[in-house]
């Protein structure tokens, strides 16, 4: 069975900034198909749940506190892709919008639900290494 790296807060697991999750209704028909990995860039990198929301601006990820936490980001990006590596996982499927796993928007980096065209640090990354990303909006292309 195929393994795909998905972002933890769609199978369920609390890992949000909030200490919420984002769970797919469609994680079973996932695993029907496909050994599924979950992995939290954000907490890997070493931020804690709940966590101060951060927003990707300007090559940065910024806290709503001001406090720079890119360093964070980037190694939670290097862990993803080095699971991927480890497993030989070639697909991912990220939660859009998020300053770690957005595909195609994240928010503006204003605080005030904007969303912008844009990839979160992990997606960006991957993308980058080989691996073939897909938001969970995309997860219908995967059963088919």
């Amino acid at each position: 069975m195929e393994r795909i790296l998905i972002s933890a807060c769609l199978v369920g697991d609390n890992v949000k900034y909030d200490g919420g999750n984002n769970k797919s209704p469609l994680i079973d028909k996932l695993l029907e198909k496909y050994e599924l990995i979950p992995f939290c860039p954000e907490v890997e990198g070493g931020l804690s749940t709940p966590r101060s929301p951060s927003e990707r601006k300007d090559g940065r990820v910024i806290n709503m506190d001001g406090d720079d936490v890119t360093a964070a980001f980037e190694r939670g990006a290097e862990l993803a892709f080095n699971i991927c590596l480890f497993l030989k996982i070639k697909k991912v499927i990220l939660k859009e919008r998020s300053p770690s796993c957005g595909k195609k928007e994240i928010y503006d980096g204003s605080f005030s639900h904007k969303a912008i065209s844009g990839m979160g640090v992990t997606a960006e990354y991957l993308a980058s290494k080989g691996i073939e990303v897909y938001s969970e909006d995309e997860i219908e292309s995967l059963l088919g």
